[in-house]
């Protein structure tokens, strides 16, 4: 189970060091598959948490433009990762530019998944999010409470 929130550092060769409590969960899942989301920030998801995902997204109908479109950015970015032994991965220069991934980065646990971010626009979707929250939940969510 991923969660929680850790600031990393990218190196200059585009390698970043995963959290050393979720190495033996990532390496018991297979390695790692990375890919690119709609929002602008990379999923880092274990290999076996991957493959349901991936099984869903080719099940889409290939005549439909939407559907397509996730098959090409979810799919189509994904990349298969093996920790090195100092428990880092390299992340392809293709997936740090579409996610504007600089030298800081935050990971953002999300239980099944991470959210990889570069930490300055997680910083600005933060704020942003801030003023337009409320107090409402979420479709779905009605009867949920802290």
């Amino acid at each position: 189970m991923f969660q929680g929130a850790s600031d990393l550092a990218v190196d200059a060769k585009g390698r970043m060091a995963i959290p050393t409590r979720y190495r033996e969960l990532i390496t018991a899942g297979g390695g790692l598959v990375i890919t690119a989301h709609p929002d602008g920030c990379l999923l880092v998801y274990s290999r076996e948490a991957w493959l349901p995902i991936g099984l869903k997204l080719q099940a889409l109908p290939s005549f439909n433009e939407q559907a397509r479109w996730w098959q090409r950015l979810l799919v189509g970015h994904a990349e298969d990762l093996e920790l090195d032994a100092a428990g880092r991965v390299l992340l392809s220069s293709t997936l740090r530019d579409y996610a504007g991934i600089g030298r800081e980065v935050i990971l953002i646990g999300q239980l099944s998944h991470f959210e990889l971010w570069d930490t300055e626009q997680w910083k600005d979707k933060l704020a942003a999010a801030r003023k337009v929250a409320s107090n409402t939940p979420p479709p779905g969510a009605e009867s949920f409470t802290l």
